[in-house]
């Protein structure tokens, strides 16, 4: 699974042979969540409220970086990478 950003400690990722709804994957410390792309956890926990937090803002700042992201994905093209938060 490409990883497509990384900050704070933060590892997000997304899979090229995913199913809908749209999503990515993120990692914090050992634990997994997956969000959609409104920064709704589909799945899993990050047990932390300030990492929960920041992933839902990088997604509202890349949303369209990572709609091309997942079209990208979906049709097995290289998945650029998306800036961090600073």
């Amino acid at each position: 699974m490409p990883e497509i950003c990384r900050f704070f400690g933060i590892i997000i990722r997304m899979f090229y042979d995913e199913h809908n709804p749209p999503h990515l994957h993120a990692e914090y410390q050992g634990e997994k969540a997956v969000f959609d792309f409104q920064g709704n956890v589909i799945g899993g926990n990050l047990n932390s409220r300030t990492a929960t937090k920041l992933v839902r803002e990088w997604i509202d700042l890349n949303i369209q970086k990572l709609e091309k992201a997942w079209d990208d994905a979906r049709n097995f093209r290289q998945i650029r990478k998306i800036p961090p938060l600073d």
